[in-house]
């Protein structure tokens, strides 16, 4: 990160991230505590004991989970490492082989205007390129939460930034790197239209933005070199909807089919971000949403980390690739882009007129194989896209600002809400994931979260019961919620234990025989591992009065994703699941209105 050009003084983008603190490690005797009372709730006594012997023999002297935490330790204290996820996040995120489309990429859907397509995409452009100006100035203030300044590490990944599948393992091509030194000197964008790609300069030679009425006209001539769709199977960004290995692969046929394939990588790869204009109005909010996140003709390159989509009547969204960006980064980036008009962006950059930019088209050379790839693929994703089950929820007369007049933290209001919800709709509890953000620590993402705690149950249980009154139920509720801040609380501290454990096991996936721990240790087949970790409901927020609905897929084939955005007056929900837990997925939503109900009444004063 370059901070050499700035005064030592003055408080740059980036100029706190080694001051900030680091990571905590915990104690392996701690971390194995709180796994035993995470997944208790969860258990049968015999799962418990069975569980507990298991930890037992991980943690006895010179066992596995030792000599585990002991090389842990050691890279922790290494030179260099920013702290002991550092090869953790890596090994999550690109070491998954599935695909990422649907699977990993989220959504924002952003709050309507009354502008049309070209006005709304040249707005978006405008904005994005002077947030990119600014930060690579490093004028923008570094994040603040409750007074402590965060990570502001993950703003080098929102420009030029593109994962590049591999056979194994992926890598992250971007600015900011050793391959890449400092800020992106890229000066294009690439725009999909009807599945065709189009490489549009959108900074003058100089690096100063196009004017607002440049962009306009760009994008117009976009739309209309693209007005006739290219020749079927042709639309290559269907790759990358493939598994990972697979997409590596077809990848490496690209490259050496003609150096063609190679530049046009290279193009979409260094382009600034995406623009995906659509040729179609979705027809509700939900089929919004859908599109944000699995809508595909080509007309998207899901590898790319920032791609905004732009309806046909000027609604748009933003799809995110997850590897290197977290949630609260684009809140922050998409809320200074839509909180300022489009024409004070371009002011504040000093864009001018320049001339329109002139698209150029961004062809592949296919051979029968490579389109015979393209066209499986579209359909494989088509159909994985209809075997999924979405919905909307939305509550126009609840928000944060009624959970705290009930004198209750607003997250553990709805959190506790679904798991009542859940209990109803399904039958019984099960492992609930909500992510928890510790960018407060140097290069901080997130921190994995377990929601069901005994004070949960012992709640669902008082209003599943007849014979319970309200006093009790509420007294229920309260503890629940009690209990479910001071979790989040410790979490947001570092102290939480499945990312600790669960580094311990890719240490011993990556290291195991050289470390003298050649087998997984029986830890990870426990009941305990394997039913904390097996989401039955996926949680995570998107608090921000730009967006109307924040998305992503299911984690397993059980599992309901829940996407909240929580404001004062407004909670609106996107749920998604595999097709056949969609009754159950439906009942949730419907039980979850009841007992927000419920629960407003049951704390309403003099009841």
């Amino acid at each position: 990160m370059n901070t050499s050009q700035a005064p030592e003084a003055a408080v740059t983008t980036f100029s706190q991230e080694d001051s900030l603190p680091r990571v905590p490690l915990p104690t392996l005797e701690a971390s194995c505590e709180r796994f035993l009372a995470w997944c208790a709730p969860l258990l049968s006594a015999g799962e418990m004991a069975a569980t507990e012997a298991e930890v037992a023999a991980f943690l006895r002297p010179g066992g596995p989970g030792r000599v585990l935490h002991r090389a842990l330790e050691e890279y922790d204290a290494t030179d260099g490492v920013h702290s002991w996820l550092d090869t953790f996040w890596p090994y999550r995120y690109l070491g998954r082989r599935d695909r990422i489309a649907l699977n990993a990429n989220f959504f924002f859907l952003f709050r309507d205007t009354d502008e049309d397509q070209v006005e709304r995409a040249a707005g978006l452009v405008a904005g994005a390129l002077h947030y990119k100006s600014r930060l690579d100035q490093e004028s923008i203030p570094p994040v603040t939460r409750r007074g402590r300044p965060q990570s502001m590490a993950q703003n080098t990944y929102l420009f030029s930034t593109t994962r590049i599948p591999g056979a194994d393992l992926d890598t992250v091509r971007s600015p900011y790197s050793e391959a890449w030194p400092g800020p992106s000197d890229a000066r294009h964008i690439v725009v999909f239209f009807r599945g065709a790609a189009f490489r549009l300069d959108v900074l003058g030679a100089d690096g100063v933005p196009h004017s607002l009425d440049d962009l306009r006209a760009g994008l117009r001539a976009v739309m209309e070199a693209g007005a006739e769709p290219p020749a079927p199977d042709t639309s290559v960004g269907h790759l990358t909807t493939m598994a990972r290995a697979q997409w590596a692969a077809a990848r490496q046929s690209l490259l050496a089919r003609h150096p063609r394939n190679g530049e046009a990588l290279d193009t979409i790869e260094t382009a600034l971000f995406c623009v995906c204009l659509e040729d179609f109005a979705p027809p509700d909010t939900q089929t919004a949403c859908d599109e944000l996140l699995y809508g595909d003709r080509g007309n998207r390159w899901f590898d790319k980390a920032v791609s905004f989509v732009v309806f046909a009547d000027g609604r748009a969204g933003i799809n995110v690739e997850h590897c290197e960006l977290d949630g609260t980064t684009i809140l922050s980036f998409t809320d200074a882009l839509l909180s300022t008009p489009a024409d004070e962006h371009a002011r504040r950059s000093k864009a001018r007129t320049q001339g329109p930019p002139v698209p150029r088209p961004v062809t592949f050379d296919l051979d029968d194989t490579l389109r015979s790839q393209v066209r499986s693929a579209a359909d494989a994703f088509a159909r994985y896209g209809k075997d999924t089950a979405t919905s909307t929820v939305s509550f126009e007369d609840f928000g944060a600002d009624t959970a705290k007049a009930l004198g209750v933290s607003p997250d553990a209001f709805v959190q506790v809400a679904y798991q009542l919800a859940h209990q109803r709709a399904k039958g019984h509890l099960g492992a609930t994931y909500e992510s928890i953000a510790t960018r407060q620590y140097r290069h901080g993402r997130t921190e994995a979260m377990r929601v069901v705690t005994p004070e949960t149950v012992a709640f669902v249980t008082a209003m599943g019961d007849p014979a319970a009154d309200a006093a009790t139920r509420r007294t229920a509720f309260l503890a629940a919620a009690e209990r479910h801040v001071a979790r989040a609380n410790e979490c947001q501290a570092g102290q939480a234990p499945e990312q600790h454990l669960w580094e311990l096991e890719l240490i011993q996936r990556r290291r195991g025989a050289g470390l003298g721990v050649s087998e997984q240790p029986a830890l990870y087949r426990s009941p305990g591992w394997l039913k904390m970790r097996d989401d039955y409901l996926s949680t995570s927020s998107a608090p921000s009065a730009n967006i109307q609905y924040f998305g992503f897929g299911s984690t397993s084939p059980r599992c309901i994703g829940v996407a909240y955005v929580l404001l004062p007056t407004r909670f609106h929900l996107y749920l998604s699941t595999p097709r056949p837990v969609a009754p159950q997925m439906h009942a949730f939503a419907a039980e979850l209105r009841r007992a927000i109900t419920e629960l407003r009444d049951l704390l309403a004063p003099g009841t």
